[in-house]
């Protein structure tokens, strides 16, 4: 990966987080500026405690309702826009709007936080990509709760026409069925992925928004291999 795109997530490059975020945010100006800084201090965060550099970054706002797209992917080296869609919440999360989350395997509830993108499969759901949570308590259990990016057919237009909102998932993102193959293959391997809710506990106790060592315990952070 070329150095210039290594930059904006440095440990000594504050200033270029700030530059990343005016671009990305020139290049995305939907997306709410509050939401895309914290999605770009987590992963700084993350980076600097031994996770891989990330070439592109997902980032779910759960603020807004499911009738608005609300996901967004970056390329953080040319610093583009590369999709803007519709992404589901879990169907315990919320009906027009994602207002609770969980960790719980069996709670059907969306989870919120820094996750980091691995492997893609052919599962019950066509080709999909698996998740790992990288923040202990808040979504570590990603895996085990199989919460994955897969497509779905009440993931479009049509269904905000006919009911106001998309369907609802058992806790996965799930992807309009038309671009779920453009979202695992940009974001497979180890990319990041940040949901994001104005959850106060969280974001006064995530290790990734403090950036606190103690908090992250480093053991729970997976690099890819």
């Amino acid at each position: 990966m070329a150095v210039c795109a290594a930059l904006p997530f440095s440990s000594f490059g504050a200033s270029l987080d700030e530059q990343l975020l005016d671009r990305l945010s020139e290049v995305a100006p939907k997306i709410d500026k509050v939401v895309l800084k914290t999605a770009i201090n987590a992963s700084r965060c993350a980076v600097s405690n031994g996770v891989q550099m990330p070439e592109r970054l997902a980032v779910i706002d759960f603020s807004l309702p499911s009738s608005q797209e609300r996901l967004w992917i970056f390329d953080l080296e040319k610093e583009e826009l590369l999709l803007r869609d519709l992404v589901a919440h879990g169907k315990n999360s919320g009906n027009f709007e994602s207002t609770a989350f969980s960790n719980v395997e069996g709670s059907h509830q969306s989870s919120i936080g820094l996750f980091q993108a691995r492997e893609s499969y052919f599962g019950k759901h066509g080709y999909s990509l698996r998740l790992d949570g990288l923040e202990p308590g808040i979504n570590d259990l990603a895996r085990q709760r199989a919460i994955v990016i897969h497509g779905a057919d009440y993931v479009n237009d049509d269904w905000v026409s006919k009911y106001g909102r998309i369907g609802r998932s058992h806790g996965c993102p799930a992807v309009d069925n038309q671009i779920v193959k453009r979202v695992v293959d940009n974001l497979k391997g180890g990319q990041l992925v940040f949901k994001y809710y104005p959850d106060q506990e969280w974001l006064h106790s995530s290790g990734f928004l403090k950036c606190d060592n103690k908090t992250l315990a480093g053991k729970n952070l997976k690099k890819s291999g």
